[in-house]
């Protein structure tokens, strides 16, 4: 057996999910992770007996699995779960832009750190994260154009790089070019010094970089120029690019007419991912099918702002490549990737009328490995593999009991979900537990969250429904009135 690096920890008697394509699809065993946070060694019984090590973490029979990999998030919308619960994506967009505009750097460090921690302590262990824009857009579906809102200074970006990093979450930082918000030689500046800093290795921190990419913004722009500068960038700093397309049935026909700017820019191919995707043409598919660009799906959101059911089952039999992801906590307001695993996997069921269509260990892999896969990092991430990141969760079937295990797959996916997460672990690390991030800054980040979105809020002339203030003195009463239990002799 060939070391890399010292070994750190061993993790037994642990059912493992490797979520490898070779190999079983699992067994019981152990896995080994070095001082470097890869990992040495893993397999069935038990390790060898010269595994001594510093540290050994028994899993007591629990499921050991990847961590899951999110393909499109947004995680400066942490606190604005539940915001325009029965709106659409356009109006559901525009009420956070109105808020946002009135929010500065570091309220989007602590709104990207506490989205973060949220992934982390659900299991989300890598993600692709589009962060909000440096400049403020207020889209008007009426004329498919942009009213510019706020333009704030670097920082307000690069913060929020920073707080995917204190997290300790792994992440691609998608940055938009913001091409229509002055000349293209300012804006072309802005956006090298932004990949610039994301590069930083100052920035990385524990090998948590995962690259660059362009926030695709053609769906939202008043021409084809959009289209040709994000290709010239992605061609000048070497990175992908994800662009929402067709997400909901608004405005379709002017969604479906820019597509066209995308193929005359010579954009696609597998350096272009195409977001959520639910309403394409037949040629659309046709297109994307040739040139191998994947597909992003959002099972939860999709359905939470009635945007409709991306047919994956007909990308992938299209040999289009696909990857899952969490969106917005805004929109998906719980980051639970069981859950999102099941709404999706039973939409593509019910849209097919087939229970064969799609299947538990499909869908596992579109949220791991499938996923790194469509970000260009799966030689790093998405599966239990020597060599790779040590990015596992801990999941206990038997807390609360799933009762039998009739097909260990089916259980992991079909029946347990965050009450049976123990911890999440990053690099060997444990980043979560029992559903809180183990970062000291965890006891800092929802304080800081709530008054800030309060801060903004009120600045847009809104206000909650329910207030930090009021929580506080609701629990403070409580404590004041509780009884007082009478002294044991």
């Amino acid at each position: 057996m060939t070391r890399t690096a010292p070994l750190a920890l061993t993790v037994v008697d642990a059912l493992v999910l490797p979520g490898a394509d070779d190999g079983p699809p699992w067994y019981f065993g152990w896995l080994q992770v070095g001082t470097d946070g890869c990992i040495l060694a893993t397999g069935p019984g038990e390790p060898p007996d010269d595994a001594a090590t510093a540290t050994v973490l028994d899993a007591a029979g629990a499921i050991l699995a990847p961590g899951f990999v999110s393909a499109h998030s947004h995680l400066f919308t942490s606190g604005l779960r539940g915001i325009a619960p029965d709106a659409t994506l356009y109006p559901w967009v525009r009420s956070m832009m109105e808020l946002f505009r009135h929010t500065d750097a570091e309220d989007m460090y602590w709104s990207t750190l506490h989205g973060s921690m949220d992934f982390l302590a659900n299991g989300v262990t890598s993600a692709y994260n589009f962060m909000q824009s440096g400049v403020t857009w207020l889209y008007d579906p009426a004329t498919a154009r942009n009213v510019l809102g706020r333009v704030h200074p670097d920082e307000y970006t690069t913060r929020q790089m920073d707080g995917t990093v204190d997290a300790g979450l792994r992440a691609v930082h998608a940055i938009r070019l913001d091409d229509e918000a002055g000349p293209e030689d300012e804006v072309l500046s802005r956006f090298a010094r932004m990949v610039d800093a994301a590069r930083d290795p100052g920035r990385a921190g524990r090998d948590q970089h995962l690259g660059v990419s362009v926030m695709g913004a053609v769906q939202w722009a008043s021409g084809p120029r959009t289209a040709e500068l994000e290709v010239a960038v992605m061609r000048e700093h070497g990175i992908t690019d994800q662009a929402h397309f067709v997400e909901t049935a608004e405005g379709l026909d002017v969604q479906r007419e820019k597509f066209a700017w995308y193929e005359r820019a010579g954009a696609l191919g597998p350096d272009l991912l195409l977001g959520h995707f639910v309403h394409p043409t037949d040629s659309m598919v046709a297109a994307v099918s040739d040139a191998g660009s994947p597909v992003v799906w959002q099972p939860t959101s999709n359905g939470r702002l009635g945007s409709g059911v991306a047919d994956v089952v007909r990308y992938r039999r299209a040999g289009i490549p696909v990857g899952v992801g969490l969106d917005d906590q805004s929109c998906t307001d719980i980051s639970d990737p069981w859950a999102n695993m099941r709404q999706g996997l039973y939409a593509q069921r019910a849209l097919h009328q087939d229970a064969g269509v799609l299947s538990p260990r499909d869908m596992l892999r579109l949220h791991t490995l499938g996923s790194a896969e469509v970000l260009g990092v799966a030689d790093r991430v998405g599966s239990l593999e020597v060599g790779k990141h040590a990015d596992f969760v801990l999941v206990d079937h038997r807390s609360p009991s799933t009762g039998p295990v009739w097909d260990v797959v089916a259980t992991y996916v079909l029946a347990c979900g965050l009450r049976n997460l123990q911890a999440t672990y990053v690099g060997g690390r444990c980043v979560a537990r029992d559903g809180r991030a183990t970062t000291p800054l965890a006891a800092r980040a929802d304080a800081e969250l709530a008054e800030r979105i309060e801060r903004a809020a009120h600045a847009d002339g809104r206000s909650l429904a329910v207030t930090a203030d009021e929580l506080v003195s609701v629990a403070a009463r409580r404590s004041r009135d509780a009884p007082v239990s009478p002294r044991r002799p």
